[in-house]
């Protein structure tokens, strides 16, 4: 049984899809009622954003990313207790839940035969597998569902950032803050606060990843009967 390979995977998966997205099409636009962020040096702008997200009790991400060549699509609302939702990876697929500081994790059958073999397909049927969120094989998953972990690693070893000015993005009023190191931009309201709205990749990764539901409560409850992954693990 190769859990131990199967969680460092998707580990390595997760953590390449936070350097960034893409996708969306913008057009130049103004606004009556700014938050006046846009008129601020782009590091003060994304350091607001930043503040605001940090600040927020939960928020909803969605969106599809290629990173190195693997299509990753996230559904989910995450709060600073708690995060349900889930992930696709190379077209399998796999529901997930953070309570606290636990993981658990719950995939198709054919996610757990491509990452594990006819075995594990069989014994993790039907079944959630759990683990620490902070250390170990499920520690990306814990910055990935945690806001004030996610965020701070989405504006870390930028390049030199550039305010693009005002745009709109679908729709809403934005600020278009571009990273030259990561080829990516980051929209951020420029009404209310200014939270991030979406974030667009460029470079070697594509697609879009749309931040909403700021705020919002998350209720989810542990799995019954979860496999706890150091049993599959140890020795």
């Amino acid at each position: 049984m190769r859990a131990t390979a199967l969680v460092l995977v998707l580990g390595a998966l997760l953590l390449a899809g936070c350097g960034g997205g893409g996708g969306g099409n913008t057009a130049p636009t103004t606004t009556s009622n700014s938050n006046a962020e846009a008129s601020k040096p782009a590091t003060q702008i994304l350091a607001d954003a930043v503040k605001a997200a940090k600040g927020a009790s939960s928020v909803h991400l969605s969106g599809s990313i290629v990173s190195s060549g693997s299509p990753i699509t996230l559904d989910f609302a995450a709060s600073k207790q708690a995060a349900t939702g889930k992930m696709t990876t190379d077209g399998l697929e796999f529901n997930f839940i953070r309570i606290g500081s636990e993981i658990y994790i719950q995939g198709s059958d054919a996610f757990w035969k491509h990452f594990g073999g006819t075995a594990a397909a069989q014994l993790f049927h039907g079944k959630w597998l759990k683990g620490p969120a902070g250390k170990g094989q499920f520690a990306t998953f814990g910055s990935l569902t945690s806001p004030t972990a996610f965020f701070t690693q989405l504006t870390s070893s930028t390049g030199t950032p550039v305010n693009q000015g005002l745009t709109t993005y679908k729709g809403q009023s934005v600020i278009a803050i571009h990273d030259s190191k990561k080829k990516g931009t980051l929209y951020i309201a420029a009404t209310g606060t200014p939270y991030p709205v979406a974030l667009v990749g460029g470079g070697k990764n594509s697609g879009s990843i749309s931040f909403s539901g700021w705020n919002a409560s998350v209720s989810t409850s542990a799995p019954k009967g979860a496999i706890d992954i150091s049993a599959l693990t140890s020795g």
